[in-house]
């Protein structure tokens, strides 16, 4: 898939685990996990928007677009 998902680039930024900003959006470690992992296949933009909150970010500092596959 050419988006790519850069969610632990911008734990690592924001020195956070994947508990805590699970624990703080108020997702399912699973789900995060998928989602980490470019496994998803659609986010919501209200966890788009939650995930940019806690992190202090961007929706373009968590997914990008690649042409090369």
């Amino acid at each position: 898939m050419p988006i790519i998902v850069n969610l632990d680039v911008m734990l690592a930024k924001r020195k956070m685990l994947l508990t805590e900003l699970s624990e703080k959006v108020g997702i399912t470690m699973s789900n995060l996990s998928i989602l980490k992992k470019g496994k998803a296949k659609a986010i919501r933009f209200s966890t788009l928007q939650a995930i940019c909150e806690v992190l202090e970010c961007q929706p373009g500092d968590i997914l990008e677009y690649s042409a090369e596959e």
